[in-house]
């Protein structure tokens, strides 16, 4: 997929392009640049779904953005409190553990990193992946002991959902606008342009500014709404949530 950039400028053209092209339309066929009753309902109802287009895009990657953020929070708090609940297990069994949770955090921290930097996170995945299992495994072993079985309740809950958060992260990095809609919402701002240029053919060149800016505000919020649904590779950021995780590594 192109960069949200490249592509709003690409669309920012087209939409200047067909509306010049309605403007064509428009006075070649006298008639149909006075308007009628029918072309201005249709004309009104194409603009009225690219609204609601751009408003359900907008809303949906608001709401990944910020579900994003909750997942930050809850997965540096999952870890925190698993943390926490290994101090049940016995002093041999809890040093076993508690030297895996540094190295679980690195490569969880390196993993976002080098998606942020564009790189593949599959390996840095994969080695967290690992020392989950470890985790998992050493906790497993150490509650099993008569004496500590007590600490299962309270361990191994707290292990799982650590483990649940990271999988429900993994599965978020993933999910985004669909392609079926953005190609859908750039189909219709296009045919909305063409309509505008069709609309504006009685005004002559005088038009032409105000679909310059039209075309700009659909390009601009289009690209707000791609930028908000990935937040590590344009202007909107989770430096600051991700910061949670790096504080919580340096206090371990």
């Amino acid at each position: 997929m192109l960069p949200p950039a490249v592509l709003c400028l690409g669309l920012f053209a087209g939409m200047l392009v067909f509306i010049m092209g309605g403007l064509w339309l428009g006075q070649r066929f006298r008639q149909s640049a006075e308007g009628s009753a029918e072309t201005s309902i249709i004309d009104g109802a194409v603009f009225a779904l690219l609204g609601l287009l751009l408003g359900f895009a907008f809303a949906g990657a608001v709401n990944r953005l910020d579900n994003r953020r909750d997942l930050i929070i809850e997965e540096a708090n999952a870890i925190s409190t698993a943390y926490l609940a290994i101090d049940l297990l016995e002093p041999n069994d809890l040093r076993a553990v508690m030297k895996l949770f540094p190295l679980y955090l690195d490569a969880r921290i390196a993993a976002y990193r080098m998606i942020d930097s564009g790189s593949d996170p599959h390996k840095a995945f994969e080695g967290a992946e690992q020392l989950q299992s470890q985790i998992w495994t050493g906790v497993g072993a150490a509650v099993v002991k008569p004496e500590r079985q007590f600490a299962a309740q309270v361990v191994l809950p707290s292990i799982t959902r650590m483990i649940e958060i990271a999988t429900e992260r993994k599965v978020t990095l993933g999910t985004h606008l669909p392609g079926l809609v953005l190609c859908l919402l750039i189909g219709v701002a296009l045919l909305s342009g063409l309509l505008a240029g069709h609309a504006m053919a009685r005004h002559g060149r005088r038009g032409l500014i105000h679909g310059g800016f039209f075309a700009a505000a659909v390009s601009l919020t289009i690209y707000t709404v791609l930028d908000i649904d990935d937040p590590r590779s344009g202007l909107v950021r989770l430096d600051a949530a991700e910061r949670v995780l790096q504080d919580l590594r340096d206090t371990m």
